[in-house]
């Protein structure tokens, strides 16, 4: 069966564009497009979605409207925009979304992610605590990491996992890596480099005050890093004793 998803968006060249490249797609299925918020919401109403993609400036009703009106957990969201502001994407998270692609993007980015949604669903993954999310995204902001890069999810998802079971962080490679490996359909190595990367863009983008502030000690200078293991522990450690 077909993933069905609605794209909405006030570029009707934009929303042809996408119905055009999906039109032959054996496995996506352009189900409803919409031109803003309220119209996307009243199609959510009455029609049953897999996915949905969506702009947030657009008229009547913008896409954090439609974020905060839609009935949780009945379709996944991902952003597609041009707000590139850490605020945007942190609000975006915070109020539900899934993955944050910033325009322009290749529309085999945009059917990628629509496929690593889907797997997730398929998966029965349901949404994660939201106050959870909301801290780990305002840490990633204070650190530096981007939304948009891959790393940003595997790193969520790693550091969830080290919270709900501290003790994996000591099996890193053997349970860490397969584990959210397999629930983005991907390998262990690629989840492994991502999340090195997500870390690496941190710290060159030079935050470190940010970072040690964050922590309450002197924990790096710009010439450290920490690995992966030691960057999910430190935000695990910094989580559980905040009670999460």
């Amino acid at each position: 069966m077909k993933t069905r998803i609605m794209i909405v968006d006030d570029n009707l060249e934009y929303l042809k564009q996408v119905k055009d490249y999906f039109e032959n797609s054996s496995t996506i299925d352009v189900a409803f497009t919409a031109c803003n918020g309220q119209e996307a919401l009243n199609i959510l109403k009455n029609n049953r979605l897999d996915v949905m993609v969506l702009d947030l400036v657009m008229p009547i009703i913008d896409g954090f409207g439609v974020l905060e009106q839609m009935e949780k957990n009945s379709c996944k969201v991902i952003i597609a925009s041009m707000l590139n502001q850490d605020i945007f994407v942190a609000k975006s998270i915070n109020l539900g979304a899934d993955y944050y692609l910033l325009k322009p993007f290749n529309l085999s980015v945009l059917e990628e992610k629509i496929i690593e949604q889907t797997k997730k669903v398929s998966h029965k993954l349901t949404r994660p605590n939201r106050t959870a999310d909301e801290k780990i995204t305002n840490i990633f902001i204070t650190v530096g990491i981007p939304a948009h890069i891959k790393g940003y999810q595997f790193l969520r998802e790693a550091i969830k996992l080290a919270i709900d079971n501290p003790d994996i962080i000591n099996s890193i490679t053997k349970r860490l890596y397969p584990t959210v490996a397999e629930r983005f359909s991907t390998s262990p190595s690629k989840v492994e480099r991502a999340i090195r990367h997500a870390i690496e863009v941190a710290w060159n983008r030079g935050k470190i005050e940010n970072i040690n502030t964050l922590f309450g000690v002197r924990v790096y200078s710009h010439n450290e890093k920490p690995t992966n293991g030691e960057f999910i522990a430190l935000v695990a450690d910094k989580m559980l004793l905040e009670s999460v």
